[in-house]
């Protein structure tokens, strides 16, 4: 109930910031209608993602899945940069198995650390060659560093395991690793390809939004500029359920380069983080709460 209470303020409060006519001033509403159709494919990507990831720890259906998901996603919006997702999603699972589904939630974590740097330093090139700025260049630098790092983490987490052993404090982490080598390089790959394809998902509801906003961009720029866009906000401190502002802000420096339609970018953006993190944190906050009614 708390956070479904939370997410009514916080919604309340940034509709207040809005004028109502500027949703009356929108352009095709085909592109509205794809953003809204695009919602399932990119909660569905995520939810087989996690049923891939968990059914090694133990038996579970992808309606499981799914609910275990929605339940992590209402989790993380009070915890900063949303890092209660996965301990959300273990909530929803059977405790015995809690260890084991750790490893796997580790996995699954640093897939959608790889695919966000991925992405995000391919849109910092794309940034350094149209707008060359000296943040930029040192911004790309550390980005492609932290991204060669994370694949090797992510591919090779078994080279970490005899580290481990010689530390009496970290030997307790041992049995994770020892978890994730039931993953093959083909099931890690089909991983990382699903949160690949589920961020040019995302980016592209974002361009949706930006265009029935009448926020318009050539497609690729507008496509580099939204992964720069997430990049950011990952990178940025912040608190899911009030962070609304911060994305708001980073928008509006980002795609002032194309558009000066500052109320059509941030009308867009609070549109995808309604429809992509509200809409089904108030799904996942109603099933913790019949959870706990049925418990």
């Amino acid at each position: 109930m708390l956070l479904l209470w939370g997410i009514y303020l916080q919604v309340n409060k940034q509709l207040k910031g809005i004028d109502a006519n500027t949703w009356q001033q929108t352009g095709p509403q085909i592109f509205l209608w794809l953003a809204l159709l695009l919602m399932p494919v990119n909660v569905g990507l995520e939810a087989r993602k996690w049923y891939l990831l968990a059914r090694s720890a133990q038996p579970l259906s992808y309606k499981q899945a799914m609910a275990s998901y929605l339940a992590g996603l209402a989790f993380s919006i009070i915890t900063p940069n949303r890092i209660g997702e996965y301990p959300g999603r273990l909530l929803y699972m059977k405790r015995k198995n809690t260890i084991r589904l750790i490893s796997v939630s580790v996995l699954g974590a640093v897939s959608q650390l790889v695919t966000l740097f991925i992405y995000g330093t391919l849109a910092l090139i794309y940034f350094n060659i149209a707008f060359p700025m000296l943040w930029a260049k040192l911004a790309l630098a550390g980005s492609a560093i932290i991204t060669v790092f994370l694949l090797f983490v992510y591919f090779r987490f078994e080279a970490w395991l005899p580290f481990l052993k010689r530390y009496n404090w970290a030997r307790r982490y041992n049995i994770y690793g020892q978890l994730l080598k039931r993953f093959t390089n083909k099931e890690q790959l089909t991983i990382l390809a699903l949160s690949l394809l589920r961020f040019s998902v995302y980016a592209a509801q974002y361009l949706f939004f930006l265009r029935w906003m009448n926020v318009s961009m050539p497609l690729m720029d507008g496509f580099w500029m939204a992964c720069l866009f997430f990049w950011a906000m990952a990178i940025i401190p912040t608190i899911a359920l009030a962070e609304l502002g911060e994305r708001g802000q980073v928008g509006l420096y980002l795609f002032h380069y194309f558009s000066a339609n500052t109320i059509g970018i941030i009308g867009a953006t609070m549109g995808l983080w309604v429809l992509n993190l509200i809409i089904p944190s108030v799904i996942g906050s109603i099933l913790l709460l019949r959870m706990r009614i049925l418990s």
